[in-house]
């Protein structure tokens, strides 16, 4: 392995934040690469969405697939196509990490499936339960039982694939992270958001939120720090570097 030009880790750019948001906090891209914080691999971005191509999964690090207002039923082109190159990712054992939209992809690509959550969406900060299985899980082993993380979906994965282990759920959705293989993780919670995005998008969302019952009010109250969940992305850029024996 070259150690002197290490591999890039490659964030898979798959939607935006709202426009006002972006111009005083930055976006997707800019929260997941703080969180990823290596100072070994490079970080590239590639937009799927406005025709970039995706590399050979063998000449990189490792993806993180960001979140995306989209919706992964919806089968738009880009997304289907960054759904076989997911699968071929996974299937080279390139270290891999879905947020939310990308969580979904993730079930979608491996012959599971995403689509609208029975009962409504899930917005605010959450609390996430581990299951047994995250306990020996090399990214998510040593987080508490239960921790808060952000949420913001009206999706979900609604069946994982053939041989996926379930590691977290919470009361509304049964499926926040999930692995494929030893290399592959999804999860259904933001670990790149801070309270500041959280507040953000219960605001922005107040019309939607009050059509689905919910309070928009009570859950901006409840939004608190998320420390435990933010720390998934820089043990996945970990998790990248040691395969390049940094």
């Amino acid at each position: 392995m070259d150690t002197a030009h290490p591999l890039p880790l490659v964030i898979v750019k798959l939607g935006d934040t709202f426009d006002a948001l972006r111009e005083t906090h930055g976006d997707f891209e800019h929260w997941i690469a703080d969180g990823l914080a290596s100072d070994t691999l490079p970080i590239a971005v590639i937009d799927p969405r406005r025709g970039d191509t995706l590399p050979d999964p063998a000449a990189i690090a490792g993806a993180v697939l960001t979140g995306s207002h989209a919706m992964v039923s919806h089968r738009e082109d880009w997304s289907e196509h960054t759904a076989g190159w997911l699968a071929r990712a996974v299937a080279q054992g390139t270290p891999v990490l879905g947020i939310c939209y990308g969580h979904q992809l993730l079930a979608h690509a491996l012959g599971g499936e995403a689509g609208d959550h029975p009962r409504g969406p899930e917005i605010g900060t959450v609390s996430v339960v581990l299951e047994e299985a995250a306990a020996a899980d090399p990214l998510l082993g040593g987080l508490p039982a239960r921790f808060a993380a952000h949420a913001v979906h009206w999706q979900s994965a609604l069946r994982l694939p053939e041989g996926a282990v379930r590691l977290a759920g919470s009361a509304h959705d049964p499926v926040h992270a999930f692995r494929v293989g030893d290399s592959a993780w999804g999860v259904q919670f933001h670990p790149e958001f801070d309270a500041h995005a959280m507040r953000d998008y219960i605001d922005r969302l107040a019309g939607p939120l009050k059509t689905a019952g919910l309070d928009p009010e009570a859950l901006r109250e409840r939004v608190q720090a998320t420390g435990d969940s933010a720390q998934l992305l820089g043990r996945f850029a970990r998790i990248a570097e040691a395969r390049q024996g940094l």
